[in-house]
């Protein structure tokens, strides 16, 4: 009952951490006036408030001190939070200028491009479902530079950068919570540096625009620590496969809200790009459930075939790995 209990809580701490993450596309619109450099200097700023706080709750600091003395892994965590800056000033962009479909996009074809990096930078070997994911991902994105009239550049970036923040992050091997605030902390000196120079040249929003505008800023940083902390307990309680479906709704939601809220336009070229990406996606997940069913089987056999073992040897023990030392 107690195991029920615990993945029926991981399942909503997943479904909550990215039904926030889909439902995003909802705040940053208002916190117009700003600008998408300002909001994502004010996201830096406050995260690192919020997972300070938390971190000095939960008395979760021991790990600072190992960090400061790995420079290899300081290095990693500069390079995860540059990628990450690109990653979120970008999306904040193209929310905030009519581009939320384009950018569901990019974290449609994330799964494809991380398994795009994953051959090429680590050298991992595709099953053939895969390759022909992959190559339907592909043909997906020239659907839509015609359909676009361009290359998809934002879903692009977006999908490349956040799979290299995920290769990084697994280099760098730490928790949600000490990772966001080891980023966080690499960012917030040239975060607040810029928020200062912004004042300074009369141009900030957190003050000029009232209090209730300055609140909503600094509810960036909850916007941005509270799915993590709810992806951190749904990790521990759910499998992989289970979260790694759950991830596709993120996108799900920006698209409906793109359409049906932003009412962004979806031509037939468009439908046909995003209908390609889709079906490389099905591919993927459903060569995922069958290989992950087929090693559990297997498993299953093993540890049935080691049961058995003890049973099959003969009543003179001559078979026991113990005859051959005389024992």
């Amino acid at each position: 009952m107690a195991g029920t209990n615990e993945q029926r809580a991981g399942l909503l701490s997943g479904f909550g951490a990215y039904g926030l993450w889909g439902l995003v596309p909802l705040f940053w619109p208002l916190l117009k006036p700003s600008g998408a450099i300002e909001i994502l200097a004010h996201r830096m700023v406050w995260s690192l408030a919020v997972v300070g706080i938390a971190l000095l709750a939960l008395r979760r600091w021991a790990w600072i001190g190992e960090l400061v003395r790995q420079p290899k892994k300081l290095g990693l965590i500069a390079v995860a939070a540059a990628v990450i800056t690109v990653n979120w000033g970008l999306y904040i962009w193209s929310v905030n200028n009519g581009h939320v479909v384009e950018a569901s996009l990019g974290y449609f074809i994330n799964p494809l491009v991380t398994i795009a990096m994953g051959v090429l930078l680590l050298g991992e070997r595709l099953r053939p479902v895969q390759w022909v994911a992959v190559g339907t991902g592909v043909a997906a994105v020239l659907v839509l530079a015609i359909g676009y009239g361009r290359p998809p550049w934002i879903s692009l970036t977006l999908a490349f950068s956040f799979a290299t923040y995920g290769l990084v992050k697994k280099k760098v091997n730490m928790g949600g919570l000490e990772s966001l605030s080891a980023e966080t902390a690499v960012l917030f000196v040239p975060a607040l540096g810029y928020l200062l120079w912004l004042g300074a040249q009369g141009d900030a929003t957190f003050v000029s625009a009232g209090a209730g505008h300055a609140a909503l800023l600094a509810a960036t940083g909850v916007v941005t620590a509270a799915p993590l902390v709810l992806f951190g307990a749904a990790a521990i309680r759910v499998p992989l496969s289970t979260l790694g479906l759950l991830q596709y709704l993120a996108p799900v939601f920006q698209f409906g809200l793109g359409i049906l809220y932003f009412h962004e336009a979806m031509p037939p070229e468009r439908w046909a790009g995003f209908a390609l990406v889709w079906l490389a996606l099905t591919l993927l997940t459903w060569d995922a459930l069958r290989t992950a069913r087929r090693t559990k089987t297997q498993a299953a056999r093993l540890a049935a075939s080691a049961q058995r073992l003890p049973h099959q040897l003969p009543a003179d023990g001559s078979s026991s790995p113990y005859a051959a030392q005389g024992q």
